[in-house]
């Protein structure tokens, strides 16, 4: 049985861990090197760091904080933000990271997954989808910049191309969820989890941890991520663990 896994995310701006709710109104939340620290002694299975304003400030991700965060970890890293070229995935790479996280860099150009898998393995390329539903659409549309611009592309098929392309892992997020502690966007996590043959990871909208229990019971999620309720130490990822154990979800 292959066991579901709890990533903490940082979301980094300016050498801090910042928080949201639909990616806007951004509060500190603390130091990176430090939050790492904590979630690989609590029993994270993965983190996850995001330089979020990357992209949209036309910049590469801050790979000194990278380097840091990465000493600190015994657990597999997983790094986007500003990722544009095979240079740009082989640095942070380097720096410790053991996936790169590419979102708005392969919505403009594709080809950057399959570079990356070609050269790296699928399995170092997580592709992030930022999605929101469009009512005239009756699905939901991905967005790019961090959130900032619509694309033509509908997620499901844009997950379904990302993989098609080389893409080890989809890193899902809801921006109708994000922050509002409501759940997972179980339809959301289901319709694209279907659709494809890799895992997926849900993201947005954690506010406890029976959340986890139906993003992976009803979302068919392989894995569920969440940072402001860990971040402001509302739950923990092992009070998470033990819940989704005491309900017959297999963890580590």
């Amino acid at each position: 049985m292959i066991t579901k896994r709890i990533i903490p995310c940082l979301d980094v701006k300016d050498g801090r861990v910042v928080k949201g709710i639909q990616f806007l109104q951004l509060r500190d939340a603390g130091d990176p090197v430090e939050l790492a620290k904590v979630y690989d002694k609590e029993g994270a299975d993965e983190l996850v760091f995001l330089d979020i304003s990357a992209s949209h400030e036309g910049r590469e991700t801050m790979v000194e904080v990278v380097e840091q965060v990465a000493a600190q970890l015994a657990i597999p890293f997983t790094v986007g933000g500003g990722i544009n070229r095979l240079e740009d995935m082989k640095r942070l790479l380097r720096a410790g990271a053991d996936k790169v996280s590419l979102n708005t860099s392969a919505v403009l150009n594709p080809e950057l997954i399959s570079e990356g898998a070609n050269y790296f393995g699928s399995q170092c390329i997580v592709v992030a989808i930022d999605a929101k539903y469009d009512q005239a659409l009756g699905s939901w549309r991905v967005y790019t910049h961090g959130g900032r611009n619509q694309t033509k592309w509908e997620v499901v098929e844009w997950a379904k191309e990302a993989v098609k392309r080389g893409a080890g892992e989809i890193l899902l997020t809801s921006m109708d969820s994000d922050g509002a502690k409501d759940g997972f966007d179980l339809q959301l996590t289901k319709a694209v989890s279907r659709a494809v043959t890799v895992p997926v990871i849900a993201s947005g909208g954690a506010g406890n941890a029976d959340h986890f229990v139906e993003a992976f019971e009803e979302g068919s999620a392989d894995a569920a991520l969440a940072a402001s309720i860990f971040h402001y130490k509302e739950t923990s990822v092992s009070e998470v663990k033990a819940t989704l154990k005491s309900k017959g979800v297999h963890v580590r």
